[in-house]
This record gives structure tokens, C-alpha cells and sequence, in this order.
């Protein structure tokens, strides 16, 4: 069976979402959006507390993991992927950061015009709903709902003020006049609940006559007619079905599934195509290369007082406080736990921040729900109690690559991340190992200390930390690059996201990164898919327009 429209998107994440509200915003554009997993519905997912638990080793995940990481002393690192409506905005933590200015300077500084922040602002402010309004760094009345922070736990206000003792400056917005310091995050949470990428823009465009929206469908290659774009084939419910595009098609699969899909269909390298017998369509050395994730490191401490999140662990109070977000949005599991953080550079002359902290007011291992009321039980009401500094680095030099294991579209891809392959984010982990003992042992946070866990006191040279880095480091899920935007050998799409060698065939997601952003990738990459949307559309870039007549265009539907 084949379906005819004008735009296919391949991928229901969180650009997917985002183009296909603007593309069928227009009434004469026929859109499909196809997205390999389900719908996302299961309403745990809203619950900010609990639904990234959801997220691994179940049909709502791709389950990923890298190969042995040789910088990690081996270890395979799990890799959760959303496969769902709404992609990783459905899952992972909701902070709401766009990176450094600096960020996207330096991609327009790679060849990419267009892409400085002077440029991309505007379409952050455009997605944006911030509930203080709009101002000179936000925007409102957009579908992105941004919530400032909510928690009152104590032990998040002596996070920021031990920051401010260790000498880091204070900030109230991370995405606002400054980044550097300590404060508390903004969030997407609106009424207490999740407000993922697919909540915002596809929900409200889901009544559209001209979107189609098919879950349960695996991209499994794209159409051609000679060097043109003409569709897609994927496969559901075991069936193989085709739908052509008389536009564009575009990928929004994601730093994995979108340089996957370009190799299954001969673009790629050569030599690493033709090994698996795919015919050569466009050879384009830089698919699937450029990988870059954020890695992170936990100093941990037991807490004095027991103000952490394990104190929601027993079974009773996670059943009610998980009924109380439901029913009414209101309780301590509708707040992100790690609401307050820091970004902080580890050299004073750097222009930008190199690390984020997050203060994390839990231990991982302990995040297993115990018996009904067995708080009753325990000897000491802190048991079981602490809290980490998790520390990223936010610009590593270490490059990963995703490969192709087979030509079958179901087969898993090659992930190698090569985490601590650059000599330099181990030296930079040092120092992030520094700056968090320094930090955790100021007199603000005196009162919750009851002594470093890991790495432990005794572990203090040199050598014994770089043992412990390799040891205990892991991801924090934000993997992009791997369909560089920009010019040159290793360049996938050109500055307008239109891959390089072929005609009417776009990337639009985190993959198209030529260097990672200094904070969490979500909400930059709802910015590609608005961007994005222009670019499809022939419109006049969003910064153009404000600067013409000082407001955005008018209404989406009379665009032509």
C-alpha cells in the first residue's frame, strides 16, 4: 500500500513533534509523521518523578548500549532511547536549558550562517510559554510551557549557597542574561505534570485534517527517484508499506536512528556501505561520525536528615503520592528532583562554563521501592538517606561513532561512544572531582553531611581517581552530532539541513549538532525543529522578521 502526501517526517521526538505542528499549520500541506514506537499515553509518563524509571528495558525504549567503552574499563553503558510519541522529552529530566550563547556562535563560526544565537533566539522564544512572561531571553504564548523552579527541599537552597561560599557566582536563570553560577532550574511542568514535546505541539495539532500521525511504523528506508527523495518504506503491524512525499521527507530520528536510516539507504561511507551490500547512493563519510554525549560523574554523600527522595520509596507513600500527581498535579513527586544546579568554568579564563552540577537528592542504587510502611522499621530516620553532586562535562573532546551492525533495519546499530578516549575530559574530570569536594564540604551543607561514599576519603591521588573515573562515569543520554551540520569531508547537511548529494531529504534533530551544547539537548533541539520548519517552508528566518516588524508573522494557516 502507498500513501501520498507532501512532507514525511521520520521520527515523533521532540523536532518531530515541532515540525509536524508547523508544517500542517498551513491547510494545503499534507503531512504524515511516522513514529516506530507508540503513543506515550500510559499516564505514569506525566509523573515528573518516576517516569524516566519507566523508560529502560520495555517496548518503551529502543534498549540501546554502547559496546565495551575501552575508556570505561570495558563496560557496556546502557543508552535509553524513547521509542514513543514525544521521544526523549517523554522520559528524561524536563530542565529547561538551552546552553551557552556561545554555543551556537561557534556553529555559525563552522560555516553555518544562520545559526548564531542571535539567529536561534528568536525561535526559542517562539516555542516558549514561560509563565513569567515575556522578556528580553523568553517568550509566551507559545506551545512549550516553562515553569520557574517549585521544591521546597532545604537541602536545594544549601546546594546553591554552598556554591556561592566556594567563591561561583549566584544566577536565577540559567537561560537568561548569564549561565554561569549556582540556582535553580526552569522546567517543562505545567499543573504538575509532564509537558513533553508531543503534550505541546502535537497534541493540539492532532485534530488537523492534513496531519496523519501513524505509530507502530519502522522507517526502514528512504525512497528515490534517482537523486530525489520521493518517500519512505517502513513496516507495520508486520505489514511493508510505502508513502511518498511530494515535498520533503525529513529525518528526525535522533544522534542513532537518523544516520541508521541514511546508511540503510546507500548514504554513507562508501567502503563501510558496501561491506554490508548496500549500493552507494551518496558517499558521505561523516554519517554516523562526530558522536558526542555528555558524560558525568557522582560524588556522593549520606545525609544527616532525611530529606531525600528515598523517603517516597515505600511502597504506601508511592502509591499515594503517585495517585495525589495524577488526580490533582499537586504533591512531591510533581517536582524534579534535581531542581537546583550550577554551570562553573574550571579555569577562570575559559569564556564559557565546562561543567553543569546538578545536585541530585538521592542515591541511585537506592531507587527501588521498599515494603508498605517500612519506614516504621528503621533504626535511624536518615537510613538509606543522600545526595550526589553529578557533574558533566559540557564540551568533550572525545568522538564516538554509530555504525551499521547489518543491512537488516531491525538489526540494533554499532554504538561506540569512546567516553575518555581524549586524554583531556579525564584531566577535566579531575577536576570536576576537586570542585565537588570542595563544594560539598562548606558550612551550608554541614547540617545534611554524614561523610563522602564514593569516591571515599581515601581515595585522594591522582591515580586512584582516574581509577575511579573510569569506574563510576556514565552518561547523561544527550548524544548528537552524528549528521554534522557545516562544511568540508565530514559535513552530512549543509546550513539549511539538507543532506549533502541528494535533493528534497532534511535532518532535523540533535544529530545535525556539529559540537554539543553546554547544558541538557532537549530544548535546543525543539529549536532545530522550529528553525527547521522555516527552512521547509521558503520563509524568511524568524530573527528577519522580528527585526522587520518587531512581532512574529501572523497566523501560521495563511502562510504560504
Amino acid at each position: 500500500m502507498t500513501r501520498g502526501y507532501d512532507y514525511v517526517i521520520v521520527g515523533g521526538g521532540s523536532a518531530g513533534c515541532v515540525l509536524a505542528n508547523r508544517l500542517s499549520a498551513v491547510r494545503d500541506n499534507r503531512v504524515l509523521l511516522l513514529e516506530a514506537g507508540g503513543r506515550g499515553r500510559n499516564p505514569l509518563y506525566r509523573v515528573p518523578l518516576i517516569a524516566g524509571k519507566l523508560s529502560r528495558h520495555h517496548f518503551g525504549d529502543w534498549n540501546y548500549e554502547t559496546e565495551p567503552e575501552a575508556g570505561l574499563n570495558g563496560r557496556r553503558v546502557d543508552w535509553p532511547r524513547a521509542r514513543m510519541l514525544g521521544g526523549c522529552s517523554t522520559i528524561a529530566g524536563m530542565l529547561y536549558v538551552r546552553g551557552h550563547p556561545s554555543d551556537f556562535d561557534a556553529w555559525a563560526r563552522l560555516g553555518n550562517r544562520g545559526w548564531g544565537y542571535r539567529e536561534v533566539l528568536p525561535y526559542f522564544k517562539r516555542a516558549e510559554d514561560h509563565e513569567d512572561g515575556a522578556d528580553a531571553h523568553h517568550g509566551s504564548g507559545g506551545e512549550l510551557f516553562v515553569r520557574g523552579p517549585r521544591s521546597d527541599n532545604p537541602i536545594l537552597d544549601a546546594y546553591i549557597e554552598a556554591g556561592r561560599q566556594a567563591g561561583y557566582p549566584l544566577t536565577d536563570d540559567f537561560n537568561g542574561a548569564a549561565q554561569e553560577g549556582f540556582g535553580r532550574y526552569h522546567c517543562n511542568i505545567r499543573n504538575g505534570r509532564r509537558w513533553s514535546a508531543a503534550r505541546a505541539f502535537l497534541d493540539p495539532a492532532l485534530p488537523r485534517s492534513n496531519l496523519t500521525v501513524l505509530t507502530g511504523a519502522q522507517a526502514t528506508e528512504i525512497l528515490f527517484d534517482g537523486r530525489r527523495a520521493r518517500g519512505v518504506a517502513y513496516r507495520r503491524r508486520g505489514r511493508d508499506e510505502r508513502a511518498t512525499a511530494d515535498g520533503e521527507v525529513i529525518l528526525s530520528g535522533g544522534a542513532v536512528n537518523s544516520p541508521q536510516l541514511l546508511m540503510l539507504s546507500g548514504i554513507g561511507p562508501a567502503d563501510a556501505l558496501a561491506a554490508h551490500g548496500i549500493p552507494v547512493r551518496a558517499d558521505l563519510p561523516g554519517v554516523g561520525r562526530n558522536l558526542q554525549d555528555h558524560l558525568d560523574l557522582s560524588v556522593r554523600h549520606a545525609s544527616k536528615r532525611p530529606v531525600t527522595v528515598y523517603r517516597l520509596l515505600a511502597l504506601d507513600r508511592f502509591v499515594l503520592e503517585t495517585a495525589r500527581a495524577l488526580l490533582f498535579g499537586t504533591g512531591p513527586t510533581t517536582v524534579f528532583p534535581q531542581e537546583a544546579g550550577g554551570f562553573v568554568r574550571s579555569e577562570p579564563d575559559l569564556e564559557a562554563p565546562d561543567l553543569q552540577a546538578h545536585i541530585l537528592p538521592l542515591l541511585v542504587e537506592r531507587m527501588k521501592l521498599r515494603p508498605p510502611f517500612a519506614y516504621l522499621f528503621d533504626r535511624d530516620p536518615a537510613e538509606g538517606h543522600g545526595y550526589a553532586m553529578r557533574t558533566s562535562l559540557l564540551r568533550p573532546h572525545s568522538r564516538g561513532a554509530i555504525e551499521l551492525r547489518s543491512s537488516d533495519p531491525f538489526a540494533r546499530p554499532v554504538i561506540r561512544a569512546n567516553y575518555l578516549s581524549d586524554r583531556r575530559d579525564v584531566d577535566l574530570f579531575r577536576k570536576a572531582v576537586d570542585i565537588c569536594r570542595d563544594v560539598l564540604s562548606r558550612e551550608a551543607l554541614e547540617p545534611f553531611d554524614a561523610g563522602e561514599i564514593e569516591p571515599g576519603p581515601d581515595v585522594r591521588s591522582d591515580v586512584d581517581i582516574e581509577t575511579w573515573i573510569r569506574q563510576a562515569a556514565t552518561t547523561e543520554f544527550h548524544p548528537v552530532g552524528t549528521c554534522r551540520m557545516g562544511r568540508g569531508p565530514e559535513a552530512v547537511v549543509d546550513e539549511e539541513l539538507r543532506v549533502i548529494g541528494v535533493d528534497r531529504l532534511r535532518v532535523a534533530d540533535a544529530s545535525i549538532m556539529p559540537v554539543i551544547t553546554g547544558g541538557n539537548t532537549n530544548a535546543p533541539t525543539m529549536m532545530i525543529g522550529e528553525k527547521a520548519a522555516d527552512l521547509v517552508l521558503g520563509r524568511a528566518p524568524e530573527a528577519r522578521r522580528r527585526g522587520r516588524r518587531g512581532m512574529p508573522e501572523g497566523n501560521e494557516e495563511e502562510a504560504t
